[in-house]
């Protein structure tokens, strides 16, 4: 069974958000964001976001715009072609495509997600995302 229930959130591109944003499911920003994030979901900074924070921790992080701040996810944290991140991250489980800008700290915890990033490519990981079942494939 397909999780059906998992809601998405986007900030648009003309959004401007600034403080503390706490959530469970999935969230997209492609606008500009100030403060900290705090959530059990999953986080998609698009390319065309602008995010400066003290730090965003959530399941998973993909970076494909700009980030100011630390970064801690307990599944994985991906940074995608052309994403600048400036800030210490800590996962189990960290991709770095070609064409980064990273400045910071990477620390690396214990735990490890139950699926091979390395495996596949990053629009079909964003996919099985959604599509996660939670049963063993």
């Amino acid at each position: 069974m397909a999780n059906e229930n998992k809601n998405e959130t986007v900030f648009g591109q003309e959004t401007e958000f600034e403080g503390n944003l706490t959530f469970t499911d999935s969230l997209v920003i492609t606008g500009k964001f100030t403060g900290v994030i705090d959530s059990t979901g999953d986080i998609e900074i698009d390319k065309t976001a602008v995010c400066k924070v003290d730090k965003i921790s959530a399941k998973s992080i993909i970076v494909s715009g700009r980030v100011t701040g630390n970064l801690e996810a307990s599944d994985f944290v991906e940074l995608c072609r052309g994403s600048k991140v400036k800030g210490d991250i800590k996962t189990s489980y960290l991709r770095i495509a070609d064409n980064v800008e990273f400045e910071g700290q990477v620390s690396m915890t214990e735990e490890m997600p139950d699926v091979d990033l390395f495996s596949m490519a990053s629009d079909e990981f964003k996919k099985s995302l959604i599509m996660k079942t939670g049963e063993p494939s």
